[in-house]
């Protein structure tokens, strides 16, 4: 049995620390796309509107599953296939601040809603829940 090198018995509880490391903002090269999580479809994949126009099915890597949690709404960077147009594979992940910052150096349009849930196909969804202008009289009932 390896010897335990990290610590007592909760050292591997405590391990995600809050002096979290600055990393250096990561932009998209060719053969990569900025897009945001339409939607999660479980098994570690997802759908993506890139922001090239195109909804693509992504594979979120192994090195970022159960490591990095993607959500509906999240701005992330996709791995283009050469091979098959609509999947693609998410490498990275951007928090708000750094989603904030693409939009600030242009990378992203101005259209993009950052922190938002109920994005789909670029706009908000609203469920299918319409509210009537008139509205409904109770002694009709």
């Amino acid at each position: 049995m390896p010897k335990n090198k990290l610590g007592g018995s909760k050292a591997k509880r405590a391990k995600g620390d809050a002096n979290k490391v600055k990393k250096e903002l990561e932009f998209k090269e060719d053969g990569q796309e900025y897009g945001q999580v339409a939607r999660m479809l479980g098994n570690g994949r997802c759908e993506v509107v890139c922001f090239d126009g195109t909804k693509r099915l992504c594979h979120i890597r192994g090195k970022m599953r159960k490591k990095v949690w993607v959500n509906q709404g999240d701005i992330v960077l996709v791995s283009l296939r050469d091979f098959q147009d609509e999947k693609g594979d998410i490498i990275t992940k951007y928090m708000a601040d750094e989603a904030r910052q693409l939009k600030q150096y242009g990378e992203l349009p101005d259209n993009v809603r950052i922190n938002e849930t109920d994005v789909q196909d670029g706009v908000e969804s609203d469920d299918g829940v319409e509210f009537g202008e008139g509205g409904v009289n109770l002694d009709d009932i």
